[in-house]
């Protein structure tokens, strides 16, 4: 394991719900499994007034994302913990002076002896990571002569290609690269970098991770929710932004790169990059229409509820064509995956909250027990991103009895069967990387800018053309023409609970 440095955690916008919600929850964990290293502290900036002791209140020992933890007797070590928690307020001002606040970090670094490493955490939004970023450049707070400084900026990244070039500009005029830290918290989920292992370390998957083998590869981003009181940012934003170019493009790179020299994070994000770049990307009108889908859910009674629909949400434009479902079918313009299609689909208000790659391979070309259904019965390979994280392997069997009948039988592993490990937290995971300077998760402007760089026509597209915004009920798959961007007989595949979705599987123990 690598060793995790001395270090302050500085984290900007500490008042906001992501402080107390995810990332304090995350920094607990990391406490209690012995991760942070021995001298550590955190020290939240904000412009809410708050003295140390109503900050650690309000993160720690009043939390209620912290309530199992206390609620399983552990108040003594949250209250240790709370201790190493302090609180600056800063000024209403963004370009302000923020010499007191170096000057409080030079306090607690000497006292609490952080070595002068300084990890600079902006859960702010994107219009203040400049100004921030400028300001402690000002301090001398960027310059890495007494100790690493380490910036880790939160998504969206930008909102089209032209304004993440202008974010990176930014960025990198006052931080180098290998100090920028962009999160994507689907990246520090456990199946997703086991993607990379699946892949790469088994000899039953790689010959076969090709065009000559694979039919087509379908991946699946479904949340139960709605936009809750998102209203105001996600109408400006919709599916395609808010999921696929960032998080979902990520899954796509994983699965389509090429094996990296090493496991080394340089060579894997070089992989990835070259992987963003072989997307085929779409400019034609007529591909555009046909290969592309929006929909915005509409009001629909759900387990005996009434939901509002999409554009009688708060702070929704009554006439809103901002997308809730987002479905792609696109290509790959490398050897390995020519002519090979790829179906991604990410929505709002679906029957159930899942995320999931699945792999489609080809059915032998010689069909020696031929029967009318085996179509539906081709081997797939089934990445459960969440909930129920795990792999499921779809293959067939013959069922008992005179003839040759063929059904499908699974070969499943679940992580929650790992009883003696704990599976991190996306957070967890990451923001350990990050102290220990490990970039392999977190996504460089170079990959940021060629993801932006498939998404932005798409995006043009929709809003200057007359494209159909289609209706789908609270509660549904998405709309019923949906299915139409499959080629032949093959339909989405819409994923239950359980990793598994039929009534033959069984779980070998």
């Amino acid at each position: 394991m690598n060793k995790t440095e001395n270090q302050m955690l500085v984290i900007f916008g500490a008042s906001g719900d992501l402080t107390a919600r995810k990332l304090v929850p995350a920094i607990v964990s990391l406490a209690q499994d012995g991760y942070l290293p021995e001298n550590f502290v955190v020290l939240g900036a904000s412009r809410t007034p708050y003295s140390d002791g109503e900050f650690r209140k309000k993160v720690v020992l009043e939390s209620k994302y912290l309530d199992e933890k206390m609620e399983n007797g552990q108040e003594k070590f949250l209250a240790e913990f709370s201790d190493k928690l302090f609180y600056h307020e800063l000024s209403d001002d963004q370009s302000s002076d923020y010499a007191p606040l170096k000057k409080r970090m030079e306090s607690l670094n000497s006292d609490y002896g952080t070595d002068a490493n300084y990890m600079f955490y902006l859960s702010t939004p994107p219009s203040a990571y400049g100004p921030i970023s400028k300001n402690l450049y000002n301090q001398g707070l960027t310059e890495e002569d007494q100790g690493w400084r380490r910036l880790i900026v939160e998504k969206p990244f930008g909102y089209s290609l032209k304004s993440a070039k202008e974010l990176n500009e930014k960025l990198h005029r006052y931080f180098k690269e290998s100090q920028i830290f962009r999160i994507d918290h689907y990246l520090g989920k456990e199946t997703v970098q086991n993607l990379l292992v699946t892949r790469f370390a088994n000899s039953i998957f790689e010959p076969l991770w090709n065009r000559h083998y694979i039919h087509h590869v379908e991946i699946t981003s479904a949340e139960s929710g709605g936009i809750g009181k998102r209203g105001k940012y996600y109408d400006k934003s919709g599916a395609l932004r808010d999921m696929f170019q960032s998080h979902l493009l990520q899954i796509v790179a994983l699965i389509i790169m090429e094996p990296p020299l090493s496991a080394d994070a340089e060579e894997i994000r070089n992989e990835k990059l070259k992987a963003l770049k072989s997307l085929r990307i779409m400019t034609d009108p007529e591909v555009l229409r046909r290969d592309t889908i929006r929909a915005q859910y509409i009001s629909a009674t759900v387990d005996g509820k009434e939901v509002k629909g999409y554009r009688q949400e708060e702070n929704v434009d009554p006439e809103s064509k901002t997308e809730t479902y987002a479905a792609l079918k696109f290509y790959v313009d490398n050897w390995r995956w020519a002519d090979v299609p790829f179906y991604v689909r990410t929505a709002k208000r679906m029957p159930t909250k899942v995320t999931e790659a699945v792999i489609h391979f080809k059915t032998p070309h010689h069909q020696i027990f031929k029967d009318s259904s085996m179509h539906s019965k081709d081997n797939k390979l089934i990445i459960r991103i969440q909930p129920d994280e795990g792999i499921l392997i779809k293959f067939g069997v013959k069922v008992p009895g005179q003839g040759f009948k063929v059904e499908r039988a699974n070969l499943d592993f679940y992580y929650s069967s790992l009883t003696d490990s704990h599976v991190m937290e996306a957070y967890e995971r990451l923001l350990l990387d990050a102290m220990q300077g490990d970039a392999t998760l977190y996504a460089r402007a170079d990959e940021v800018e060629a993801a932006w760089a498939f998404v932005d026509p798409i995006l043009k597209y929709w809003k200057d053309s007359n494209q159909n915004v289609y209706g789908y009920s609270a509660g549904a798959w998405g709309p019923k023409n949906a299915d139409e961007l499959l080629e032949g007989h093959h339909t989405w595949r819409n994923p239950g609970e359980q990793l598994a979705d039929d009534p033959g599987f069984c779980v070998i123990s």
